[in-house]
């Protein structure tokens, strides 16, 4: 079957180890079903697998890709939950320490077909294309447990988050507009702030800018670069939800006086789960928000998509069709 996949990493220069050509059908062992693959979405996970982290040389060569929508053994259209935990575990798959995302022991989403197990498959509402359902399972997922599951954001709310452009930025942006919280980002870039504004955010700001007022929740993907700003943006009582550290883990200053003395809660927030995959899926079925895809291309010329990762050049999802 056609598949893009990993065969070498190279820290230096990740593309190098992508390739574009055939792999063996998946067999799908008992418990596991076989999604034929419609459309599958870019994350910064599949780069960093390219480069060798948290993919080891002995599971190469390794079908990148962890989203996907498609059709299931019996035609129906599905979303595909990419955290697979082991048989074994019951409750928040997220805190399985033996879970993985698919492309990291299992292969991944980017072919003509994937298998997973049967519990991993969430029904897609006609009202979402392949397309749009196909950004769902990491970066939008991510974004809605940040928001509603471990921020505890409601209606009326007011949250900040850091670095629009991004996918989980840009899937926060629009599910926090679509709950009725009021909805501050900031970015680097003007271009990038002002497609905030189009894309639902009631305000933007240049990062690190002081901001107008004070907010009950800061999501944060950046790492070092926000880190400060994130905890002085805060109410007292505030929570700092963080998923990511794109700029970098290490920090000069965590501002510990300021948590302490203001009472902050800094969160930490992984993926999600399957049910709450089925409940992003139900809450755009029937609000109408819809994933920002910034390009759709054929999963033939997936090295486009990756290259523009790599630079930097995107706003929301990149998706690859079949």
């Amino acid at each position: 079957m056609f598949a893009v996949y990993a065969d070498s990493f190279s820290s230096d220069n990740p593309l190098s180890g992508l390739v574009v050509g055939e792999r063996p059908d998946p067999v799908a062992p008992d418990g596991w079903t076989t999604v034929t693959v419609k459309a599958a979405s870019l994350n910064h996970h599949d780069v960093w697998s390219l480069r060798g982290v948290g993919l080891k040389d002995e599971a190469l060569p390794m079908i990148l890709g962890c989203d996907a929508a498609g059709l299931d053994e019996d035609g129906n259209e599905v979303v595909v939950h990419a955290v697979v935990s082991d048989p074994s575990w019951s409750g928040d798959e997220t805190f399985d320490p033996r879970r993985s995302l698919l492309s990291e022991r299992h292969q991944g989403t980017f072919a003509d077909k994937v298998v997973v197990p049967r519990r991993n498959v969430v029904p897609k509402p006609a009202s979402l294309s392949f397309a749009e359902a196909a950004c769902l399972p990491t970066a939008w997922l991510t974004a809605y447990r940040m928001l509603f599951t471990r921020g505890g954001l409601t209606a009326g709310d007011t949250v900040l988050v850091q670095g629009a452009g991004g996918g989980v930025a840009t899937a926060a942006i629009i599910l926090g507009r679509a709950a009725g919280l009021r909805v501050l980002a900031t970015s680097r870039d003007e271009h990038k702030r002002a497609r905030a504004l189009e894309i639902g955010a009631h305000e933007v700001f240049e990062s690190g800018a002081r901001l107008p007022v004070k907010v009950d929740a800061v999501m944060e993907t950046v790492g070092r670069a926000t880190w400060s700003h994130s905890v002085r943006s805060l109410k007292p009582g505030g929570r700092l939800v963080i998923s990511g550290t794109t700029s970098g883990p290490q920090l000069d200053d965590a501002e510990l006086t300021r948590i302490f003395f203001l009472q902050l809660s800094v969160v930490g927030s992984t993926m999600g789960t399957r049910d709450e995959l089925a409940s992003l899926v139900s809450m755009l079925d029937a609000t109408g928000a819809r994933p920002l895809v910034d390009r759709t291309l054929p999963m033939d010329q997936a090295a486009d998509g990756f290259a523009a990762m790599v630079a930097g050049d995107v706003f929301g999802k990149i998706v690859l069709t079949r």
